[in-house]
């Protein structure tokens, strides 16, 4: 059995800061769940080019309001409180914050907890060699 306190995680090696949001890794690839878990905020004016080519992701708003925006079609979702969104397909897209949201996110395949976006948007493909997580954490 796994149990972890966000509000410890937040202030330990966990916790990822980027440009326009901040990560807390709650479950990651070495927890063999064979999926990760997040709690993202997204800081209120942010505009985040993303394309997880090699994850699939979903996400459930808890707070605060946006808008996703499909690249490949330029189709926009208003996100809010209740709304879910999964990027079935690898998708690109656009998110924007209009106020600070926090998300409940799970990754498929898992995050080792240092992947770093890359300029396309998206993480590098997962390594099969297991690595010891959460050293550096950076992404």
């Amino acid at each position: 059995m796994i149990i972890r306190d966000l509000s410890q995680a937040t202030h330990g090696m966990r916790r990822v800061d980027s440009d326009g949001w901040t990560s807390v890794r709650l479950l990651l690839e070495d927890d063999d769940m064979g999926f990760s878990f997040h709690i993202t905020t997204i800081h209120a004016g942010a505009e985040l080019e993303m394309h997880y080519k090699h994850h699939l992701e979903s996400v459930f708003c808890i707070s605060g309001t946006g808008s996703i925006e499909d690249r490949a079609t330029g189709e926009r979702h208003s996100i809010g409180p209740g709304v879910l969104y999964a990027l079935d397909a690898h998708d690109r897209h656009v998110l924007r914050a209009e106020e600070t949201m926090v998300m409940a996110c799970v990754f498929n395949p898992p995050v080792t907890g240092r992947e770093v976006h890359g300029a396309d948007g998206a993480y590098p493909p997962p390594v099969d060699v297991a690595t010891p997580a959460l050293e550096n954490a950076a992404a």
